[in-house]
């Protein structure tokens, strides 16, 4: 079957992969907790008529207005502060697991690929973490295309004879990766520009990468300008968006990594 080209050519992931690939998700996990803390600390408040005065929530001045929140009941104040001390909590978890992944970074070996990607813009470090860790090796991809379609940013097709219909993308494969690079793409919706914080992720890295980076920018900025002014929703520009970072962000990958010396071959 090798001789004849039946065996399909796959990626296994080692031991230190998969454990790092257990970190990041339950990273996000406790994201999810923390999320659901809050919305019942929330609830809980706008069910009591306690409304806060500011405009954002989970500021340093919405934690202080927390602070002077009374209730006259004291089976209320415990609930109260019972959601509160939830909400810490899963704060003080998530800090906990995000240094914990940054300080076994180093001894990744997908650790270049992580650095490297975070040059583009809407991929910070934790984007850039949970996308490599969901994906591995991009060198299993042949093209872009491939990478899409594993993550599931593809749009799905129903076709009939001479008939093709396409519905909304697949949702294939990791839909944490997938919610990530989401996440990061509304970023694109500002002009092209080199912040701060962008600066200081790129300020080590190879030309190659901020070339591929920068031109990245300045394409998906400009599409995402002109699918707007096509009428098209936001969140399907956003989606738009998210399919164009995998292709920048797969030939980020593969120019600072090697491809594999050898891979384990499956019946196809």
């Amino acid at each position: 079957m090798h001789r004849a080209g039946e065996l399909t050519a796959v990626w296994v992931p080692d031991a230190a992969h998969e454990a790092m690939r257990d970190l990041v998700r339950a990273r996000a996990t406790a994201m999810r907790i923390l999320g659901k803390a809050r919305q019942y600390l929330q609830g809980f408040l706008l069910r009591n008529g306690r409304i806060y005065p500011g405009k954002k929530g989970w500021t340093v001045a919405y934690r202080c207005w927390l602070t002077t929140v009374r209730f006259k009941h004291p089976a209320q104040q415990i609930v109260f502060q019972d959601y509160v001390d939830a909400v810490t909590d899963a704060e003080a978890r998530v800090e906990r697991l995000t240094t914990q992944i940054a300080d076994l970074l180093p001894s990744w070996s997908l650790a270049p690929v992580v650095e490297a990607v975070q040059a583009m813009r809407g991929v910070a470090f934790i984007v850039a973490v949970t996308v490599v860790a969901e994906v591995g090796d991009f060198h299993r991809f042949d093209n872009p295309r491939q990478l899409m379609a594993y993550l599931g940013l593809t749009p799905s097709e129903h076709s009939s004879g001479a008939t093709v219909r396409r519905g909304g993308i697949t949702k294939a494969g990791s839909g944490l990766a997938r919610r990530a690079l989401i996440e990061g793409a509304w970023s694109y919706r500002m002009q092209a520009r080199v912040s701060r914080k962008l600066h200081d992720r790129i300020e080590g890295l190879p030309k190659a990468v901020r070339d591929i980076a920068r031109k990245g920018q300045l394409r998906m900025c400009q599409r995402y300008r002109h699918l707007i002014a096509a009428g098209k929703a936001k969140v399907v520009v956003t989606t738009a968006i998210a399919r164009e970072m995998v292709g920048f962000i797969w030939a980020i990958a593969r120019a600072v990594t090697p491809p594999p010396v050898c891979q384990t071959k499956v019946r196809g």
